[in-house]
């Protein structure tokens, strides 16, 4: 393995094409693009980004302790087998058709249009601020303790589990399918459109009209924020609600139980079979 210590880069391709492995330690990438372009077996150790894509096309790399700057925008497309652990990344467009990426104690404080067309991605400990349309058509998602801000998540995401989250984000998880959400709070309107089979478990949701137009969705010890009101439209659901739901509104099929529910509007709108079993326990 090569090895590049305490030296500073710039220019189109500077380390272009070292197939026979690379280790990076205390090295500063400057201006210019495509620096470890088609790389391999790459380790990049207390290291600074500020060029352009300076991973693509390269398989079998781990960054530990580096800092890519809002110049080091699109740093990882296209590439295979990526770990990246203590890390600060302020660039957007991060991770682009990527495949098998493991993440642990990242900070993404630019993520916006970050994670698209990505399968197998494995996140623990991380925070994304600014991060609209993050997880787009991604698939295979394992997430534990993420800190999520922004808008239009995993939108037509498939097989996703998410555990003990935080997701400050609307239209959620719109028409995705197999998503399974433990212990998370979620807040934002418009959550869960056109889902297939949606699974929240000991979730507290909040945003108006959370749940519409889903198949085969369930809830199980939820809770609902003020604001969720007119949920459940047209969706078919089986769930338990601890507490008060504001309002259900035409829920197409299956059953609802919670706590007490303010307003149940069933009118000429609903659609069939529009026999949902509706229960309130107060």
């Amino acid at each position: 393995m090569e090895y590049i210590k305490d030296q500073y880069f710039e220019g189109e391709r500077p380390l272009y094409v070292r197939r026979e492995g690379l280790k990076l330690e205390n090295v500063s990438i400057g201006p210019g693009e495509s620096s470890l372009k088609e790389g391999a077996n790459i380790e990049a150790e207390n290291c600074e980004f500020n060029g352009k894509y300076p991973f693509w096309e390269c398989d079998g790399f781990t960054i530990r302790h580096c800092i890519f700057r809002e110049g080091a925008r699109a740093a990882l497309w296209y590439t295979r087998h990526c770990k990246m652990f203590n890390t600060l990344v302020e660039a957007p467009k991060m991770f682009r058709r990527i495949t098998d990426t493991y993440l642990e104690n990242v900070q993404l404080t630019n993520a916006q249009e970050t994670f698209w067309d990505c399968d197998g991605v494995k996140l623990r400990n991380v925070e994304a601020k600014k991060a609209d349309y993050i997880f787009m058509h991604t698939d295979n998602i394992d997430v534990e303790n993420l800190n999520l801000q922004g808008n239009y998540s995993f939108q037509y995401s498939k097989n996703v589990v998410i555990r003990n989250s935080n997701l400050d984000t609307k239209d959620a998880f719109w028409e995705s399918e197999n998503v399974t959400v433990y212990d998370s709070r979620i807040q934002g309107e418009f959550l869960g459109w056109y889902a297939k089979n949606l699974r929240l478990v000991n979730c507290h949701i909040g945003g108006t009209q959370p749940l519409c137009y889903c198949e085969n969705l369930i809830l199980e010890n939820c809770t609902f924020e003020p604001d969720a009101d007119l949920a459940f439209e047209y969706s078919s659901v089986q769930a338990t609600v601890k507490g008060n739901i504001v309002s259900v509104k035409n829920p197409r099929s299956g059953r609802i139980q919670a706590d007490s529910i303010g307003e149940i509007i069933l009118d000429q709108n609903i659609k069939a079979p529009g026999d949902c079993e509706i229960k309130t326990l107060s």
